[in-house]
This record gives structure tokens, sequence and C-alpha cells, in this order.
């Protein structure tokens, strides 16, 4: 720390982004910035420039006088306006993080991420405390695969779940308004199915027929045909959602991109297009594939305020963590669902979360292809409770 010209000792600090940027990350780096303005502790806020790729290069911007009306604006802007990366670093890239951290007179590092980025965080305070560096690293979880462990759930879940909720109820009130085709809908998650599992609450606000498959259960093709030959031809409709990682009996995803992405992970993609495809050639029904992709995690619109308002604490926490002293540690969240909905953060080592992947719990699927309504309970309060009631007049 330097001195100030009021004589008291203030604090350098820079934030991080890892990975795959959610609706709400701009808001968690909201909360750090505004905490570090109003705590009177903090003479420099700096960001690197796409994560890791601007700590090695050095490349840090300066937030420091960022008018507040800008940094409040963070809330309603998507993706990541510092800008993320999916660079893992490898043993010879940490001294070169170190030299920055020292270039920059760097006090506490916060790095918001998932499971992937909390493996570096905990690396950087692994070398910190090796090097005898006084740097406090703080870790802030994001991500809307919602898969990071010990943490109730993850900022950038809610938002996505809601995404994926009313999205896939639009297009189950389509496929059931004209009957013809076999709406497959694509949504994310490589491994995990918690996006994908909230994209059934189309089953409870709409009246369409609808199978959801999840990563976690291997896929039987010829099972799922037949379920879904059997559930179309009710007249009423049909939506099956999918996983983009969803896998065969085999362990092979249905669709392989082939491609591996910066931190080792092959990239899924193609699967409801796949499916869609099996459902025309092998029962002759007209079938359409739709993936919203990236929309499913960035769109502002479907933000739940929820999620917005728990993202915003989060950073606000890990910020005066890192003022208290604390190290080593990921801002966690507690969450009480009855008799009505309220949470509180806590932290955890980094260690017990870095590259540990929270699955979709076995129990929570039935029948291979529908989502048990305690998922529901468990999720809903995150999302926002208040989904459009629709008319139906068939």
């Amino acid at each position: 720390m330097e001195k100030r010209e009021d004589g008291i000792m203030g604090m350098n600090i820079l934030v991080a982004h890892g990975g795959g940027p959610t609706a709400v990350i701009n808001t968690s780096l909201q909360g750090v910035v505004e905490a570090a303005r109003a705590s009177g502790r903090v003479d420099k806020i700096y960001a690197a420039r796409f994560g890791a790729e601007g700590i090695l290069k050095g490349d840090l911007m300066d937030l420091t006088e960022v008018p507040a009306e800008v940094i409040a604006r963070l809330r309603h802007t998507p993706a990541s306006a510092i800008g993320s990366c999916r660079r893992k670093l490898t043993q010879d890239d940490y001294p070169t993080v170190l030299e920055t951290i020292k270039k920059f007179k760097i006090d506490a590092f916060f790095y918001n991420g998932g499971n992937d980025s909390m493996d570096t965080c905990n690396k950087v305070n692994e070398l910190a405390v090796k090097e005898g560096l006084n740097l406090s690293v703080i870790g802030i979880p994001k991500t809307m695969d919602n898969d990071l462990e010990v943490t109730d759930h993850c900022p950038g879940f809610g938002s996505a779940a809601r995404y994926a909720a009313i999205s896939a109820s639009e297009l189950a009130l389509d496929a059931s308004g004209l009957p013809i085709h076999v709406v497959v809908l694509e949504l994310m998650g490589r491994n995990a199915g918690w996006v994908t599992a909230a994209g059934a609450m189309a089953r409870r606000l709409t009246r369409c027929g609808q199978l959801t498959y999840l990563p976690e259960v291997p896929v039987d093709m010829d099972r799922m045909l037949a379920d879904i030959e059997a559930v179309y031809a009710k007249g009423n409709g049909l939506l099956v959602t999918v996983s983009e990682g969803v896998c065969g009996p085999d362990g092979k995803p249905l669709a392989d991109t082939g491609i591996v992405d910066g931190f080792g992970h092959v990239v899924p993609g193609g699967t409801a297009q796949y499916i869609s495809g099996q459902i025309m050639q092998k029962l002759g029904i007209k079938s359409r594939a739709e993936k919203p992709g990236l929309l499913g995690r960035c769109s502002i619109p479907y933000v739940s305020p929820v999620d917005s308002g728990e993202a915003y604490e989060v950073g606000r926490y890990a910020l005066e963590s890192a003022l208290r002293g604390e190290s080593g540690q990921m801002v966690a969240i507690e969450a009480v669902r009855r008799p009505q909905y309220r949470s509180r953060l806590f932290l955890t080592p980094l260690s017990g979360v870095a590259n540990a992947e929270k699955r979709f719990p076995l129990e929570w699927i039935v029948d291979g292809n529908q989502i048990d309504d305690a998922f529901f309970d468990y999720a809903k309060p995150l999302m926002g409770e208040d989904f459009p009631q629709y008319a139906f007049l068939r």
C-alpha cells in the first residue's frame, strides 16, 4: 500500500473477468468499483483488459476516475465491459502475472469467473504466498452454468434460467398453435443441465407437450425418438429441450464441433440440428431446430432482479473482504427459500471450488426426460417469480 496525501494508506486493486460473460457480470464489477470508492481506502482501481490476457501483457485500464454515471450503467450492459478471455494459464505464465501485480503495486486481486477461473485465482494466491507477496486474492463467482461447488447458486444463472424458461414457453406456444412440426430447442450447458432444466418451465406455463434432456443422463436415441413420436401423436404440439452437451450411451456428444476452447474443453454445438434431422429421417415428422446461443446468457431484458441484486452484492462483499485482510477465498451464497427467499454471503476457500463441477441432481430428473418440481422450488426465486400468464382459448 502507498501513503496518500492525507497520510492514510490506500490500496491499489485489480479486477479481471474470465470465461464466458453473463448478463450480470458487469453488475459485480459495479459492486467492486462502487464499494472501493465508498470505502475511502482505495487509491487505484485497475481492470485487466480481456482478463488473463491483459494481465500477461500488463494491459490494465484505470477505472479510478471513470464518472459515477458510467459505472452505474454497468448494471444494464451485457457481456464484459472490460473484456474476458478463455486463456488457461500455464506454470510459465504465473511469474509474468506476479510481475504485473508488482509493477502496478496491486494490493488486492479479484477474479470474476467460473471453475477454471477459480483455479487460476487459487494458483495466483498460492504463488503470492510462496513469494511472500502481501496480496489479497478473492474470487467472485460467475457462471450461467451454475456449476460451482459450495455456493447455493452462481450470479448469472438466474437470468439465464429466466431467459430459458420464457423463451421455451414462447416456442412451446408456437409449436402448439401450429402443431405440424416438433421444435427442438438447444440451450447452453456443456456438462451441467441447470439452464436447460429451467426451459422445462414451458410444460408448466403452456399446454404443449415437452421432453427435456440434460447431459447428466445419457440419451438412447431409439428411446428418445419413440418418446417424441408418442408425445407428438397427442396433437398438442411438442417442444424438445436439450442441453448442447447431451451425450449418447458411449459418452460421446450427439453433436461434436471438433473444436477445443482455450481451457481445453470440447466446444459443443449442433445438438438440436442433429436431433431434428433424426426426427425427420426416422419418424417422417417435420422438425425445426432452434438455438438462441449467446442470447441466452447476455440478454438484458430477461435479467432477473434477484440475480442482478446478488451479483452486485457479491462484488461489494469481495471488496470488503479484501479490506478486512481476507485472501485465498471465493465469495459464496447461502440461500433460504421458505417462508420467503433470502440469501447471505460468506467466504469459502478457493481450493475447494477450483476446477470442481456441480452437476444437476439426478433425483431431479424423472424418467430421463422430465424435470421434478423440486428443481423449480430451488430455481424460481432466482429467476424471478413473475412469469407470464398466457391465454388459452382452444
